[in-house]
């Protein structure tokens, strides 16, 4: 088996085939123990035995990318997006109720085995169906989009457990120790929406994201979909050494190769880079035309291609939003966005007497936090932790 943690604030956790499980810094700032922490490998390591990956990985080869269940963004655009083969894989699709109750009883027989409370793996559930609640369907899923939970799964882990397990460890105070100071949120040095621009510190560019729009910034690429859900654009970047016009042509063929029309290409200058625009419709049997516009920017060692795409139909409407978005990326260079330093863990101690929220008010911690950091502690805000429990904010 092999494990790593992905440095993403996307509360998740997955295994693919081969037995590599891999966890974010997004869940582990949501545990608060070492049982924890066993319980969802345990979980991961029980789809990877029971060769669960495998057998979705083979569905989603027979599929069309972008049209599987549990899609980074929504089914419609999703759609547009596989067809147009813009790269946004759907890596894992969502597991089935049988294979998640199979997981859940490995999970709790291997974190026994190990000698951790099963108990622990209930917690985790409950806090991960409470983040999902709060985020109220407003955010990009995580974890939730591919290990569906129910109130039935966590009764079903419940009724797993035995008298003994609460002999087994937990260790939270091991556990809080080994993730404080763990970056929190987003790593501003990754990327970054503020006010009406996203910013990108470690590649020093900016561009404009339009109003209404919803943000999906991953180490692949940056995704901005509409607020209908019927047009969007990716911003990708490449390592080439191609002069921009030899790279476009291969790209034409690329996408020719792949079903693409191209309807015009153009050479154009924006903001001092060098830009070549190429615009495709994509059209196929069963599914509406596609109109698809690629932007290709040099910019040091890297091209950077921005892919605007919607259905033939609705291309106009979109038209102008395209054009300020792309027409806006350029070189970053306030200097205090660039040295943003990112929030981190910190641990507090109660003092026995304060809320949580008073807790939470003490040490300056965002208001608008206060119910996902109080999910993450496992405390209701008016709930009077006892004294020394050590308390997780961000700072």
């Amino acid at each position: 088996y092999r494990f790593a943690v992905l440095d993403s604030p996307v509360v998740n956790a997955f295994a693919v085939p081969g037995g590599s499980v891999y966890v974010t810094r997004g869940i582990l700032a949501l545990m608060s123990s070492e049982a924890e922490l066993a319980a969802v490998l345990g979980h991961e390591l029980g789809h990877v035995n029971a060769r669960h990956s495998v057998r979705r990985m083979s569905q989603q080869m027979l599929a069309q990318i972008g049209l599987a269940a549990g899609s980074v963004i929504s089914e419609k655009f999703a759609e547009y997006a596989g067809l147009a083969q813009a790269g946004l894989q759907v890596l894992f699709l969502k597991y089935s109720r049988d294979d998640e109750r199979q997981a859940d009883a490995l999970g709790v027989e291997y974190s026994r085995l190990a000698g951790y409370d099963p108990a622990d793996m209930a917690v985790t559930f409950t806090a991960l169906e409470k983040m999902g609640d709060l985020a109220g369907g407003r955010s990009l899923p995580g974890f939730l989009s591919t290990h569906p939970l129910s109130s039935e799964r966590i009764q079903n882990v419940q009724a797993m457990l035995k008298p003994e397990d609460q002999a087994l460890a937990r260790k939270p105070e091991a556990y809080l120790r080994t993730v404080e100071d763990l970056i929190y949120g987003d790593d501003p040095r990754q990327g970054f929406v503020e006010g009406s621009a996203f910013y990108h510190p470690g590649l020093r560019f900016e561009f404009t994201v339009p109003s209404g729009w919803k943000v999906d910034n991953t180490p692949a690429r940056v995704t901005l979909v509409s607020g209908d859900q019927d047009g969007g654009l990716i911003l990708q970047a490449e390592k080439n050494a191609d002069n921009l016009e030899d790279y476009a042509r291969k790209k034409a063929a690329e996408i020719s190769a792949s079903g693409g029309q191209l309807q015009g290409e153009k050479r154009t200058t924006i903001n001092g880079l060098s830009c070549i625009e190429q615009a495709y419709t994509l059209t196929q049997e069963n599914q509406a035309p596609i109109r698809m516009r690629w932007s290709y920017l040099r910019k040091g060692e890297l091209v950077y291609l921005f892919l605007a795409l919607s259905s033939v139909e609705g291309f106009p409407k979109y038209e102008p939003v395209f054009r300020r978005v792309v027409g806006s990326f350029r070189e970053m260079t306030n200097t205090s966005l660039i040295n943003r330093a990112p929030k981190r863990l910190a641990l507090v101690k109660a003092n026995g007497s304060d809320t949580l929220q008073g807790v939470f008010k003490k040490t300056g911690l965002a208001e608008n936090t206060w119910a996902p950091f109080a999910v993450m502690n496992g405390l209701e805000l008016g709930a009077v932790p006892p004294a020394g429990k050590l308390i997780k904010v961000a700072r």
